[in-house]
């Protein structure tokens, strides 16, 4: 087991309950809690249930404010903060403020900018997955660009397939095609097509 790290203090970059919940983590640690809020959140619950608390992104929106990369990290630098907690949303997926943490020495907590880029890409995370022996149901290992290319595999593979954008997300890009009909396998391609292709 690696070394575990002691922070001594965390900035949660988000707000709300889940900020909350990662400040009342903190405090069960010992560990004392930043918290960022916009205008429109200067009276809401969250802000005081932090250790100390300042507002960002001024003339901004609520979520041009959260999504402020370089005003968040200089304000953790400003503050001694040594780990961010992204909580979920915002910049919780976000591989370039992963980044700018780690090259600003604060600690990103949840995975590293490699591993997300690596894993925004559906048939990217197929593949990491394979290489540590995680099954996966059957399909392409490269994008499919073309109807052709999509019936062809379908028609091998047997039906139903699912057909899906390589970079969507939330479910979003999905569709179902359950036999071999042309018309059926079309439709996603006309409505989904994207620079990253699709992939079963």
């Amino acid at each position: 087991m690696g070394e575990i790290k002691k922070f001594k203090r965390v900035l949660v970059a988000n707000r709300g309950e889940i900020a909350i919940r990662v400040f009342r983590a903190c405090k069960e640690l010992g560990i004392r809690t930043v918290a960022i809020y916009s205008e429109e959140d200067k009276n809401t619950l969250f802000r005081t249930k932090a250790d100390e608390a300042y507002q960002i992104g001024k003339g901004k929106t609520p979520v041009g404010a959260y999504l402020g990369i370089d005003e968040i990290i200089a304000l953790a630098k400003a503050k001694g903060v040594d780990a961010i907690h992204p909580g979920y949303g915002f910049l919780a997926e976000n591989a370039e403020f992963a980044q700018a943490c780690a090259d600003e020495g604060i600690e990103f907590i949840g995975p590293t900018a490699d591993m997300m880029n690596a894993l925004g890409d559906k048939i990217q995370s197929k593949l990491v997955a394979h290489s540590v022996g995680v099954p996966t149901v059957p399909g392409v290992e490269k994008a499919i660009e073309t109807e052709a290319e999509a019936l062809e595999f379908a028609n091998s593979c047997g039906y139903p397939v699912m057909l899906k954008a390589a970079a969507g997300g939330g479910g979003r890009g999905m569709r179902i095609v359950r036999n071999r009909g042309r018309a059926a396998a079309a439709v996603p391609f006309r409505t989904f097509r994207s620079s990253q292709g699709f992939w079963h």
